[in-house]
């Protein structure tokens, strides 16, 4: 299938389900705190996984949210389709296919990330403390090929990261506040798409991600995302990443994002610059 049939597919799903917005009546938390997908299936925002867990699962129950991501900027194009398993507002589980068109060379490249993440301590919205949590992301690389070409190590790695968020509900300007901090130890290039590791560095770097967002309203968000890369290959230097964002929550069934996205130079190709979208449907 292809992407555009896959977003076409993803609308419809999505107005389905806002044309039933009644049912999402039985989800205790406030709207909008199980967040967004990540590009790596993780919940969170569009590059940055949150402290936050997916979906509005509550102690002792169950839920999980499917998702699609696309990104068109100028010599690539990125799908994802994802989904995530949630536990006892504890535990929260996640699979995410990446394929990555190089429109201008031709040809794909395609990556598997399996994600687990815990929460540790503390709460997004109640209390003074920042809700805690830790995550691995364990990524495949399924076309390896062209990354071991241009120097890569390894064909798989995982990424270990710790996040910090927190929600002021009475924040500057009356407005509710959610800022997010993420510290992540990787080995990835181009997030995995490039293999992990390379002729310039094999050792995992620590790495720094952060979100901030202000709701306009209960249903809408605007903010900021910004996420460093390491540079393990010689033949290009990788660049940090970032985005600016408006994310609509019509109800807790439903989550969607529209982002302009700034990735600066990917495998030597520059200014590549365009639009990301994220709809996802919680359950």
């Amino acid at each position: 299938m292809s992407l555009s049939r896959m977003l076409v597919k993803s609308f419809t799903l999505t107005i389905a389900v806002i044309a039933s917005g009644p049912a999402a009546a039985d989800f205790g938390k406030l709207l909008a705190t199980g967040g967004l997908t990540s590009v790596e299936g993780s919940g969170g925002g569009g590059l940055v996984p949150w402290a936050t867990l997916s979906s509005y699962a509550e102690e002792g129950q169950w839920g999980g949210t499917v998702a699609y991501n696309y990104a068109n900027v100028e010599d690539y194009e990125l799908g994802v389709s994802a989904l995530t398993l949630n536990y006892d507002n504890r535990w929260e589980f996640s699979y995410a296919r990446q394929q990555f068109d190089l429109v201008s060379l031709g040809g794909e490249l395609k990556q598997d990330i399996y994600g687990v993440k815990y929460h540790l301590y503390g709460d997004l919205v109640y209390g003074q403390e920042p809700q805690l949590s830790i995550g691995l992301q364990h990524k495949r690389n399924k076309t390896f090929a062209l990354p071991e070409a241009v120097g890569a190590r390894d064909d798989s790695g995982t990424d270990v990261y710790f996040s910090a968020a927190k929600a002021w509900l009475d924040g500057p300007w009356h407005r509710t506040w959610l800022v997010n901090l993420t510290l992540r130890a990787t080995k990835a290039n181009e997030m995995g798409l490039l293999g992990f590791g390379g002729d310039r560095n094999d050792s995992y770097k620590l790495q720094a991600e952060a979100s901030v967002g202000m709701f306009v309203n209960r249903h809408w968000i605007v903010g900021v995302e910004y996420r460093q890369k390491p540079s393990n290959l010689s033949f290009a230097e990788e660049h940090d990443w970032h985005d600016v964002f408006i994310g609509w929550f019509p109800n807790k069934r439903v989550a969607v994002a529209l982002a302009y996205t700034n990735l600066k130079s990917i495998a030597g190709a520059d200014n590549q610059t365009g639009m990301y979208g994220s709809i996802q449907v919680t359950f």
